[in-house]
């Protein structure tokens, strides 16, 4: 009984939340560009579970728990913050902190025991997210603050700001941003199905039914309208 109205909640709760996506998320930096272009086309996708979104909530409680004891330690400058209006993208960053005189971005991270164990450097979609963050916020250095969910055992990466690798992050989506404007799907992942990013991705299955390489969008539209209907 509460198991099924529980899920019912996340899920109802989920669906009320989907709209029209007009620009990227900074969680979209380094992110397969195919899955990207599906999910601003509003492609079919497998429902997400209840589970994973109570997962995705707990993520938020831990979030709010290290801020609080930032806040309390007087190291928090702001938190939840936008980055400056932008036409392409759109984020909001954990926190800015002031240590020793300098400014940070603080970007926190939960995973499970297994994932944390392993955890020898930062993950490579983490380091583009913050260097987005630092790009836009004109600050030099980031935080990169990992938590365990299972222990509360924490693990800490400084990053330092690279021109490069940001500007390379933001050609790229605006490279996407075109094949977006003229119904072009992205090629796909090469080492698709096995990419990490494959094994959890939503889009999955109708990934898999298009060509390996740069499709029409309206053409890749009428065979999928010949097996079921389009959301």
């Amino acid at each position: 009984m509460l198991k099924e109205l529980i899920d019912k909640f996340y899920l109802d709760r989920e669906k009320a939340k989907e709209r029209e996506q007009t620009r990227f998320y900074i969680t979209d930096a380094g992110r397969c560009s195919r899955a990207i272009f599906f999910k601003f086309k509003k492609a079919p996708r497998e429902e997400i579970e209840a589970r994973v979104l109570r997962m995705f909530d707990h993520g938020d409680y831990i979030h709010r728990l290290i801020l609080n004891t930032l806040f309390s330690l007087g190291l928090v400058r702001s938190s939840e913050i936008n980055i400056p209006p932008q036409q392409v993208i759109s984020g909001r960053a954990d926190a800015i902190l002031t240590w020793e005189n300098e400014l940070y971005v603080l970007d926190i991270k939960s995973m499970n025991s297994f994932l944390f164990k392993n955890l020898l450097q930062p993950k490579e979609e983490n380091l583009d997210q913050l260097q987005l963050y630092l790009h836009f916020f004109n600050i030099q250095k980031g935080i990169l603050l990992y938590v365990n969910k299972d222990t509360q055992e924490l693990k800490e990466f400084i990053v330092i700001y690279d021109r490069a690798r940001s500007e390379k992050l933001l050609k790229g989506l605006q490279e996407l941003r075109g094949k977006i404007d003229n119904n072009t799907i992205p090629a796909r992942l090469l080492d698709f199905p096995s990419n990490k990013e494959c094994q959890f991705c939503q889009f999955r299955e109708i990934c898999g039914q298009a060509l390996a390489g740069e499709m029409s969008w309206s053409e890749f539209k009428k065979k999928l309208s010949s097996q079921k209907p389009l959301l």
